[in-house]
């Protein structure tokens, strides 16, 4: 009888910490790049007399590009030999189309921009996130995740203050064409840094994806054809259903405004905001990997439901300043968990579709929330949609503790 090969993943070759700590220094890099343009495109959309309906066309229209770009991508990169390629030229793309925000004049235009930008963060995202996941051991496939997570955020420190400092001299307009510098430096970094490395399909993880027919063993994808765990269709309807009421973060900054914070401090509240899941994203990655991953999730969503309470209601300034700090934690416990506890519940040759799937699912219901949020905030106020987000995410938490994850050796 022939024994089960090893698991490359378990033994990484000296690469290992080499794409690990690469991939965070990209992600650095590009966040810087991103945030520099994220955090006053509202202000920005808002001058050339575009409204918070536009907004969420434009931020949905982006979300739902991106979320075909990762499911399509998902698919590539459990075929592909190479995946390098595919991660480089996802920077490249995003970050030459970034600093021609600076030349736009009409909504449409930022919208082609977006387009393209998240269209590169949908192909090359889940890549790296396969490659991370086929460079580490299984035991610290969070750890792995949040450290880069740590970094990503950590660069979207950087990118408001940059430009907070930058806007009082350039205005928006040299923002955005000053996010060219970091946005070269992390296309560079990519294609000299990273190097290929990929686990071979083991005994166990084929039996994931071929187990038996019964209801109990698993579902067929209807994307992929393939048997994936019961355990895995789960987390991705509870995450289906959170993503209903997670608008875009743009809601947020406009919402500040509303109650008289001035769009020339939007950019520190990002910073607010990414110090926090600075932070706590490396931390709450190691911890997943000795506790349950679901039930810290289940936590995150826990925070999103107050924050956007507090949203809701808009007692103060203060409360908004002080709900920005905590809603990184949100982030920080959700983001790099909810891949490692995807990750860890299908096999190493499916996860690539595995992750596309999830990917896909929650950005597209993230484009509907956006274009809700947009369409109640016009009809009602304000305050309905984030009332709604908050009351979605609890029940949301509740799913999820309700989740068993894979026991921890």
């Amino acid at each position: 009888m022939p024994t089960a090969p090893s698991d490359p993943s378990a033994s990484p070759d000296r690469s290992t910490p080499r794409n690990v700590y690469v991939f965070g220094l990209t992600s650095f890099l590009n966040d810087t790049a991103t945030e520099m343009a994220y955090w006053i495109l509202p202000a920005f959309i808002a001058s050339i007399g575009a409204g918070p309906a536009k907004l969420g066309i434009i931020e949905g229209v982006a979300e739902s590009v991106a979320s075909f770009a990762k499911l399509f991508s998902g698919y590539v990169t459990d075929r592909v030999t190479r995946r390098k390629p595919i991660v480089v030229g996802g920077y490249f793309v995003a970050n030459a189309v970034k600093p021609l925000l600076a030349l736009v004049s009409s909504w449409s235009q930022i919208l082609g921009i977006r387009f393209a930008d998240r269209f590169a963060k949908g192909m090359r995202g889940t890549a790296r996130d396969v490659m991370v996941a086929d460079s580490v051991d299984k035991a610290r496939l969070g750890s792995a995740y949040g450290l880069i997570q740590a970094m990503d955020s950590a660069g979207a420190i950087a990118g408001p203050l940059l430009a907070l400092a930058l806007i009082g001299h350039f205005g928006m307009r040299g923002v955005f064409a000053w996010a060219a510098v970091p946005g070269a430096l992390c296309i560079f970094v990519a294609w000299a840094g990273i190097r290929e490395v990929r686990s071979q399909p083991t005994v166990s993880s084929r039996s994931a994806v071929t187990r038996d027919r019964s209801p109990i063993g698993g579902q067929r994808s209807p994307v992929t054809g393939l048997r994936l765990p019961l355990g895995f269709y789960y987390v991705l309807a509870v995450v289906t259903l959170f993503s209903l009421g997670n608008s875009s973060d743009m809601f947020l900054v406009l919402r500040a405004g509303n109650i008289g914070i001035p769009a020339s401090h939007a950019p520190l509240l990002g910073l607010v905001f990414n110090v926090t899941f600075t932070l706590a994203s490396w931390p709450a990655g190691k911890f997943s990997d000795r506790f349950s991953r679901s039930t810290i999730a289940a936590a995150g969503y826990g925070v999103f439901a107050v924050v956007y309470f507090v949203f809701a209601l808009a007692p103060s300034r203060r409360a908004i300043w002080l709900s920005m700090a905590f809603y990184g934690l949100f982030y920080a416990l959700t983001n790099p968990v909810l891949k490692a506890l995807v990750v860890e519940s299908v096999g190493t040759d499916v996860r690539g579709r595995a992750l596309g799937i999830y990917f896909f699912v929650s950005s597209i219901t993230t484009l509907l929330a956006s274009v809700i949020t947009g369409a109640l905030w016009k009809m009602y106020g304000a305050a309905v949609p984030f009332y709604l987000s908050a009351g979605i995410a609890a029940v949301s938490a509740v799913g999820l503790l309700a989740h068993r994850s894979p026991a921890k050796r």
